[in-house]
């Protein structure tokens, strides 16, 4: 069985259920742990590990953890890869600078593993609820515009989203999209915000 077939039964066999229960926005969801947990005895069953790393990149004036999962077959074999940002809230009032960054790697490795194992949280009040963080000031055209900046392309059978500078139509990260619409109000590849300052 090579290493995408074990993936595929992987995705199948995975159960992360939404263990946790966030207080204060009454909702359920699930954590990195608890995706861990499900997915140590179906990495077991399938002989395949998997390793998990972070780094801190800057994009822009902000600062990202980038974390990596990676499959790998326990024979040799090539390894898929996928990769997550997430960003470090300046508005934690009652964390210290270690648990926020902790918080934010947590995150990171959460959506990592998401996009490899083919978790979705699409109904997970934790991938939907801003907390009141949304940009109210965002006009429609803006939105729709924002939505036509996500475009879907198909590599090895897998569906995925690939993100595209509006301008020139490179590819994108979520963090340098985000980061480009705050400060450029659309979003643009690192190139073509250099131009626009």
């Amino acid at each position: 069985m090579n290493i995408y077939e074990k993936l595929m039964n992987i995705q199948v066999d995975l159960k992360a259920p939404k263990n946790q229960f966030n207080s204060f926005g009454k909702y359920n969801y699930r954590s990195c742990e608890d995706i861990l947990e499900g997915l140590k005895p179906l990495l077991n069953k399938h002989k395949a590990t998997l390793t998990i790393d972070d780094e801190i990149v800057q994009i822009g004036d902000r600062y990202y953890v980038r974390a990596t999962a990676r499959l790998h077959d326990t024979g040799d074999g090539p390894v898929i890869t996928t990769t997550a940002y997430a960003r470090e809230d300046e508005t934690k009032k009652r964390m210290d600078l270690a648990q926020v960054t902790g918080s934010t790697s947590s995150y990171a490795r959460k959506y990592a593993l998401n996009g490899l194992f083919a978790i979705d949280d699409t109904k997970d009040s934790d991938s939907t609820n801003t907390h009141g963080k949304e940009d109210k000031g965002q006009s429609t055209k803006e939105q729709s515009k924002s939505q036509q900046n996500r475009k879907s392309t198909t590599n090895s059978n897998t569906k995925f989203s690939t993100l595209k500078c509006i301008d020139c139509d490179e590819d994108i990260t979520q963090a340098v999209k985000t980061f480009s619409e705050k400060k450029f109000g659309r979003a643009l590849c690192m190139n073509c915000q250099k131009k626009e300052k």
